[in-house]
């Protein structure tokens, strides 16, 4: 019977009509190193050290003689001997089987498409996919192993680009251009880019990769101009950001296709469900429901993975019964799942990551919701996460904010985000104390600073008194967790906020681009930039930005709806401006601009109804204070609204 070992998309063995065969994961393992091997042999000791770490200790080797004991058992049950073993030593039968692991020499290729093909589809799975394995010596093989798939991509795609070619066959070479730009994401190579470059203006496509790095490169540089100015001239006392160093690392490209559109076929798609509480214990609850909230947050940042947003997340959780035709709609690959138990006095969550079109459980695990164990929890759910997703996922994840994160500190911060998400001044007020208690226990915690920004500058939208203090105040916590995490997307968000409130639209715009740029697929971010735009008298590109905003996060928050709707209104799309506000889930936020839709249609009727209701909610409602305190750069954007209130009857 003929065997291969697969090792993309997972690892298992199969017989020669596909079906899987079982076989001790550890000794599957020990099969594809072996393959990468000059001779396929290896020291016993080398491998335990592989498999299991603690070089210095015996229970490597205790835990080698047990799994030969089982390989071998196995093996004369499936009749085939792959590996063989001495005292000393372990062999492989490189005759026994094959593998998708068996690569041609650049020396080799003669036609390289069909095996470019091959190796692109490969590539779209994750390498090995979720195995149970973590020592040092195996994250430096399985990166040896995905620098080598990298290098032979490269080659084939360099010899596949020399010949003329049909449309069918440079789609194979674009694809292949995608993942190789994925791969070198963090540091792309020159000559990757010269040859993508000339890949797709073969396509008689734009020089679009250099332009997007000209494009990011450009927006860093200026929000570091930005942000180091104002630091220095409006911060004032306390402390304000360190200066904004221009690293190397500020060059990670954004790819898109030469149509201006973000290519998303490639990348997977992830939804984060919120956990399932069936022990009745609101404690537990919340502290797991913002654990997975922050989580899907990091994962916004990644340029190789989309994240439905928390929001759409929340409401899908809460419908079972719709939740297989959301992940179809959506073109979802990827589903946590997790539920909250009580089999410890500190709870636990049980966590399980589904592929979608399978069915299939790809990695479990179970982790403590004590403080201590707060942090650790998180670097392992977000990291078992990225290696079953991609490795561009893996690479990033090794560097994430958290890993040496003060315990308390993160507790404390999620214990605030609980807060943040209630809109009301009290809930506001805890959030802020619990996010100062954060910066007690870790002084330089970024996410905690940028949460202090957000309340301040929430608390000066709910009470409208105009409070510059408070505007301010937001403005210096932003400028402060830039300085102290100079790459993450939410000190940029919160500083374009303050700013805008306090009518500078230049200053908001560029921060907000800033925060775009850090965070590609960061719903909230995309839609605050729109919100920006909307009210820098930018309505159409601002429109742009909310759809996109709107298909990260398909169940759109209220805030979202009524952002399209002031764009529409600005455009003159009175009758799509509606539209939004009656897919609002509270469309009475949106009454003012409900009523000067309908006057400028001319249903002044339908307008008075909406007065009406805006003067029973605000009997002391002025429209000329009102229309002062709303930020609009253009006189003509201002001067529009004016209209359509005052035929509407204020």
């Amino acid at each position: 019977m003929a065997f291969l070992l697969q090792t993309f998309g997972g690892l298992r063995l199969v017989d020669s009509e596909g079906r899987q065969i079982a076989y001790p994961e550890k000794g599957l393992l020990l099969l594809a190193y072996l393959l990468t091997t000059k001779d396929g042999a290896e020291h016993r000791t080398v491998m335990a050290a592989f498999l299991w770490g603690n070089e210095d200790s015996a229970v490597p080797l205790v835990n080698m003689r047990k799994l030969i004991s089982r390989i071998k058992v196995r093996q004369d049950e499936i009749g085939a001997q792959f590996l063989s073993f001495t005292s000393s030593m372990i062999h492989m039968d490189r005759a026994s089987l094959s593998s998708d692991m068996d690569p041609a020499t650049d020396s080799e290729i003669a036609d390289p498409l069909p095996q470019l093909r091959s190796l692109a589809t490969l590539m779209h799975r994750s390498f090995l996919g979720a195995v149970g394995c973590q020592s040092r010596a195996f994250y430096g093989w399985l990166a040896e192993q995905k620098d080598r798939q990298n290098t032979l991509l490269k080659a084939l795609l360099r010899k596949a680009a020399r010949a003329p070619r049909s449309e069918e066959e440079a789609d194979v070479l674009k694809d292949a251009g995608i993942l190789l730009i994925e791969a070198e994401y963090a540091d792309p190579n020159p000559d990757t880019l010269q040859l993508l470059v000339e890949i797709f203006q073969a396509e008689e496509q734009v020089d679009h990769l250099r332009k997007i790095l000209e494009r990011r490169r450009d927006a860093l540089a200026r929000g570091a101009d930005l942000v180091n100015t104002l630091a220095s001239r409006d911060a004032g006392p306390g402390p304000v950001a360190r200066p904004y160093a221009r690293t190397a690392s500020m060059s990670e490209p954004d790819f898109q296709t030469g149509s201006g559109q973000t290519h998303r076929h490639a990348i997977p798609r992830l939804v984060l469900l919120p956990p399932s509480d069936y022990v009745g214990r609101p404690d537990f609850g919340f502290i797991a429901s913002a654990l997975i909230e922050d989580i899907t947050i990091g994962f916004c940042a990644f340029n190789s993975l989309q994240v439905i947003a928390h929001h759409s997340a929340v409401r899908i959780g809460r419908q079972l019964e719709d939740q297989a035709d959301f992940f179809e709609r959506f073109s979802l690959n990827y589903i946590l799942d997790s539920r909250i138990s009580s089999q410890t006095s500190e709870g636990t969550l049980f966590v399980q990551l589904i592929f979608f079109p399978d069915n299939e459980v790809v990695w479990a695990e179970r982790f403590s919701l004590s403080h201590p164990e707060l942090v650790a929890t998180r670097r392992v759910i977000a990291r078992n996460i990225a290696l079953s997703v991609s490795s561009e996922i893996e690479r990033h994840e090794a560097a994430r904010l958290y890993r040496e994160l003060n315990p308390a500190a993160y507790h404390s911060y999620l214990v605030g985000r609980r807060h943040l998400n209630r809109l009301t001044l009290p809930d506001l007020r805890r959030a802020r104390k619990e996010m100062k208690t954060a910066l007690h226990a870790s002084a330089d915690f970024a996410p905690a600073l940028s949460s202090i920004a957000r309340t301040y500058s929430k608390e000066w939208l709910l009470t409208a008194r105009g409070d510059l203090e408070l505007l301010k105040a937001a403005e210096v916590f932003a400028t402060r967790a830039i300085g102290a995490r100079r790459n993450l997307a939410d000190g940029y968000r919160e500083f374009g906020v303050a700013k805008l409130l306090q009518g500078a639209f230049d200053e908001s715009a560029e921060a907000m681009e800033l925060a775009e740029t850090l965070g590609p697929h960061y719903a909230d971010i995309i839609a605050d930039h729109a919100d920006t735009l909307v009210h820098c008298s930018l309505p159409g590109k601002a429109l742009e930005k909310i759809e996109h905003a709107i298909e990260l996060n398909p169940l759109s928050p209220d805030s979202y709806l009524w952002t399209a709707a002031g764009a529409n209104y600005a455009l003159s799309e009175f009758e799509t401006s509606l539209d939004y506000i009656g897919r609002m889930a509270d469309p009475s936020l949106a009454d003012r601009l409900s009523a000067a839709n309908w006057a400028m249609l001319g249903h002044r009727d339908r307008a008075r109804v909406f007065v009406r209701r805006v003067r029973e909610a605000n009997p002391n409602f002025d429209l000329d204070t009102w229309l002062a305190a709303v930020p609009s750069k253009e006189q003509w954007h201002k001067d529009l609204y004016r209209e359509g209130l005052k035929r509407a009857g204020f």
